[in-house]
């Protein structure tokens, strides 16, 4: 059921606007399909608790950029956090809503979730198109005792601009010096073989249909498309599985002032027990409110899921943000967005 849920891009929610109005009109916000299974599950709790309400589009942290630079949205949501630049430009807040974690998956005949193992530098020859089949000696090297069949990898990849990508690209940058040089990093690449699934959604779907793929997608989709993930060795050279208190370890000692907007990456962070492939993913509205009501909306939803949707977020394996990153994101909302006539929208 689920799986045909993550195909349907809107989820209606409620959202209070005491401050400047009895009843806000509808909030709106689109980008990243990374984070949608937790925003959805938020999204229900919020409206069964308040009655009130959100839509939200899954198509990529790309649209969501765009879309809320040109103030067709409420909020943008993505995953490759805005420099410095980007947010001046644009006159944008940006602050991380929750962690995540990206993971390699196969459709592989016998190959059952978590039990494949791969490294950074065998994932780069794969995408690549250097590694073709899945018995090859490379690949069999890590894995001995598991029987791999002598076909042809199909790779799949995204054909949306996507800040899964950007973390997927950027971690293959950082363990390939091949990779970084011939395709390098970005929400949309050239990519060097394989074929294009628009979403999170789309990747899922692909690697559940053909027999033999490899693609990359955000943890819960693996999960709830019943998709087999694989092992990877983290940098400090042990294999993990993907779950919460991997994703958690990577992001345990993360520097969140050290970058614009909280824009930090998490991808091949040390640790013993790090999953190398981790993210945080974002949110952007505008500095300016042209419609404090809204605004307001939008960050009491993100407000009410700091403070009661931990453990909904844990649940489904994402991590929530640590009190004292919440803590400094309240602090910019109040001294950074103003309605037009200067006051905080955010008290």
């Amino acid at each position: 059921m689920f799986k045909h849920a993550l195909k349907s891009v809107s989820v209606a929610i409620a959202l209070s606007t005491a401050t400047f109005a009895a009843h806000a009109a509808d909030v709106t916000g689109a980008g990243a399909s990374f984070p949608y299974p937790v925003y959805s599950k938020w999204a229900s709790m919020y409206a069964a608790e308040t009655g009130n309400k959100i839509n939200y589009q899954s198509i990529g942290s790309g649209g969501g950029q765009q879309q809320i630079i040109a103030k067709t949205v409420d909020f943008g949501a993505s995953d490759d956090p805005l420099n410095e630049k980007k947010l001046a430009e644009n006159g944008l807040l940006q602050f991380p809503a929750v962690i995540g974690g990206t993971v390699a998956v196969v459709n592989i005949d016998g190959i059952k979730p978590g039990q494949l193992k791969l490294t950074g530098p065998v994932l780069a020859d794969i995408f690549l198109g250097k590694i073709t089949k899945w018995n090859d000696q490379a690949i069999t090297a890590l894995n001995p005792g598991v029987t791999l069949p002598d076909g042809a990898i199909i790779v799949v990849h995204r054909s949306d601009g996507s800040g899964t990508t950007f973390g997927w690209t950027n971690y293959l940058s950082k363990v390939s010096a091949e990779w970084k040089e011939k395709v390098g990093e970005g929400k949309a690449v050239k990519w060097p073989t394989g074929q294009g699934g628009k979403g999170n959604e789309g990747v899922a779907a692909y690697v559940g249909q053909l027999k033999n793929a490899i693609g990359y997608v955000e943890y819960a989709y693996a999960k709830q498309n019943n998709l087999s993930w694989t092992q990877l060795k983290n940098k400090d050279g042990n294999f993990v599985q993907p779950e919460q208190k991997a994703f958690a370890a990577a992001a345990a000692n993360a520097d969140w002032k050290s970058a614009p907007g909280m824009g930090v990456v998490l991808t091949e962070e040390p640790g013993a027990d790090s999953w190398p492939v981790t993210a945080a993913t974002f949110i952007l509205v505008h500095k300016k409110a042209d419609k404090p009501e809204q605004t307001k909306a939008v960050l009491s939803f993100f407000d009410w899921a700091f403070t009661k949707g931990g453990q909904a977020a844990a649940d489904i394996d994402y991590v929530p943000l640590p009190d004292a990153v919440t803590k400094e994101v309240r602090a910019a909302w109040a001294a950074e967005i103003k309605s037009a006539d200067g006051q905080a929208v955010w008290k």
